[in-house]
């Protein structure tokens, strides 16, 4: 993984240096907060329901066993003990006193981590595969291009003010594993004459508009791929619309200029860009490259799983890697009624133990808002999950309908119209008691409780929108949505339900695919598909049937 050059240090200390004299401005009054709201974001800093909220950046997923560590002292040092992961591979402490963050802030710097441009309208936190550099399937390890991306990014002096917020994506598999298509820019690593490149899709996004990205190009070789992304961020930014944030993201400048204008224009700027770089960007990516080099692998010999609880784990959390005797484990952060991505700090020290113990010293964060240990011994499964499971780490669940991703919704956000998290938790609890989890296989839920689509209820097989209707709670169902490489948006269904009413009808919508699928290997995205939606809305609203009889 990358590792700070002393370059990176003494930028962090400078800007972080900044940024604690600005909050002093702001306790003693000299900035207001309106004045003080735009130097915030640019750190990080959000104000929420009930205090701020620091939210951390992640790059690209990655973090090494004492970056967790300082995560949990984060925690437990100047927060309630937790943290919570988010959708975008970033953490979030939702109660710092504003005073602390400058603290947090040098705490962060000094493992090299932190809170720059995961707010405000600049180019986001960098997003990946979060299997990358162990998926079996993948052809490289794209993290070096995220990082080269990571770097031209962060305080770019032509992009701090764009008209809205930017998100990248990357993944070097086939297997879209990072929602690539609903990002302003997804990058799919593709091989062609033997050598690497990417296809660029623009233009995708959730929120109000939903959007799957498109094509731009189809391949674009990797060493020139830092021009073209810059070609077509420079692009948006001139044409990109100022007068309503509404209308500011990319896909609305794709959707209104159209795909072949886009095209156009950022190969025109591109054929302007592209002799400004000289190489030094493939200078640059080849010094990061070597810093992701595989670790030094221990050969091992896995004896058979005898315990049926185990293998329940194996065959849920365990995913193939590039080598036959070493595994990918995802780490639940969805044990059934707990809040979807929270970690105690105590968990987070655990976790980076049995990092260093048993996979390398490296962890991931997913965009589901799990933990993975991306190089584990299978000879060391046993024992891993033996200590996972006395922390509460241990559910079996990943991919199942209690894997939820949820956004923190109102018990936190400011701008939420309702609550996700009490949702989340109690249709995980009744899918529990139901003891149909595994019988139902995978399925992907996904609420939001708000428009703004944080929890990715749009690409969720089963979406959940929550809303406020009169001053009431209401929750929309979205079906058929998917967020891999066949990327759809989620159809409503019909009328929202009372807050009361939605686990019932989220439990009528799973029982009903158990009756309508064809066999047992049919999941509910290919039922649905297969059928349309009409005898999933019926489940969801009997009574309208009992009407029209």
């Amino acid at each position: 993984m990358y590792h700070y050059t002393d370059f990176d240090r003494d930028f962090l200390a400078e800007r972080n240096a900044q940024f604690r004299a600005q909050v002093e401005r702001r306790l003693d009054g000299s900035l207001t907060e309106d004045e003080f709201k735009p130097l915030r974001l640019m750190n990080g800093v959000y104000l929420q329901l009930h205090a701020y909220m620091l939210r951390v950046a992640i790059p690209y997923g990655t973090l090494a066993s004492g970056q967790m560590r300082t995560l949990a002292v984060l925690a437990e040092k100047w927060d309630k003990g937790y943290g919570h992961f988010t959708t975008r591979q970033n953490i979030q402490y939702n109660w710092p006193r504003l005073i602390d963050i400058p603290d947090m802030l040098d705490t962060l710097g000094e493992v090299g981590m932190h809170a720059i441009q995961t707010s405000g309208n600049t180019i986001r936190n960098v997003t990946a595969d979060h299997f990358a550099g162990a998926a079996k399937d993948e052809i490289a390890d794209p993290r070096p291009v995220a990082e080269l991306l990571r770097q031209w990014s962060t305080d770019h002096p032509e992009f701090q003010f764009l008209p809205r917020k930017f998100k990248i994506a990357v993944t070097g598999s086939p297997n879209d594993r990072a929602v690539t298509r609903s990002h302003d820019i997804g990058l799919v690593m593709k091989e062609q004459d033997g050598k690497i490149g990417f296809e660029v899709i623009i233009g995708g996004g959730l929120g109000r508009t939903p959007m799957i990205g498109k094509t731009v190009r189809d391949f674009v070789p990797k060493a020139d791929l830092l021009p073209y992304c810059e070609a077509i961020v420079s692009v948006y930014n001139r044409l990109g619309r100022r007068d309503n944030k509404y209308k500011a993201r990319l896909k609305i400048t794709v959707h209104e200029n159209g795909i072949e204008e886009m095209r156009q224009r950022i190969e025109d700027r591109f054929a302007q860009l592209k002799p400004l770089f000289s190489g030094v960007d493939q200078v640059m990516l080849a010094g990061i490259e070597a810093q992701f080099a595989l670790p030094a692998f221990t050969d091992n010999a896995p004896a058979p799983i005898l315990d049926p609880v185990l293998q329940s784990f194996v065959d849920t959390n365990v995913t193939a890697h590039k080598r036959d005797d070493h595994a990918i484990v995802t780490i639940s952060l969805k044990k059934h009624g707990e809040t979807p991505g929270d970690a105690t700090a105590d968990q987070m020290r655990l976790m980076a133990d049995l990092a260093d113990a048993h996979a390398y010293g490296e962890l991931r964060i997913s965009h589901e808002q799990n933990v993975i240990l991306p190089h584990v011994r299978r000879d060391a499964l046993p024992v891993l999950f033996a200590a996972l499971r006395s922390a509460g780490l241990g559910t079996a669940n990943i991919g199942l309908a209690s894997d939820i991703i949820a956004c923190p919704g109102m018990d936190y956000c400011a701008l939420a119209t309702a609550r996700s998290i009490p949702v989340a938790q109690e249709i995980a609890k009744r899918i529990d008691a139901l003891k149909i989890e595994h019988e139902v296989g995978a399925l992907k839920i996904k609420i939001s409780g708000c428009i703004n689509a944080c929890g990715h209820h749009h690409v969720g097989h089963i979406g959940i929108l929550g809303l406020d209707r009169a001053g009431v709670e209401n929750y929309q169902i979205t079906l058929g949505g998917d967020a891999t490489e066949s990327a759809a948006i989620g159809e409503r269904a019909g009328p929202g339900f009372a807050y009361d009413q939605v686990v019932p009808a989220i439990e009528r919508l799973i029982l009903a695919y158990l009756d309508l699928r064809a066999d047992e290997e049919e999941t509910f995205i290919d039922a649905f598909r297969r059928l349309g939606p009409a005898p999933f809305k019926a489940a969801l609203y009997p009574q309208e049937n009992q009407d029209a009889a």
